[in-house]
């Protein structure tokens, strides 16, 4: 699967765990931010996602990671993340 592939599958992902109804996958910008400005999620959101991406792609963060701010930045790095994690 390419990035950009990958980036539309996580947009549907994010609407369909979080229960946006009133955005589609393309008023997500790939390089906004998820969290406070940008998509404007909350921590509980990062857990329900992350628990969707476990779900979906058999990735597991831990709770205590630093890099999960970066991971969880954009949904660009979160489509990196999940690559280099599925090429490992």
């Amino acid at each position: 699967m390419d990035k950009q592939a990958l980036e539309q599958e996580l947009k549907e992902l994010i609407i369909s765990s979080l229960g946006l109804e009133d955005i589609s996958a393309g008023d997500i910008d790939s390089n906004q931010p998820l969290f406070v400005e940008g998509l404007g999620l909350d921590s509980i959101d990062a857990l329900e996602l992350g628990l969707a991406i476990k779900k979906k792609y058999g990735i597991t963060m831990s709770a205590e990671s630093e890099e999960n701010k970066q991971h969880f930045a954009c949904v660009s790095a979160l489509a990196d993340f999940i690559m280099s994690r599925k090429a490992n």
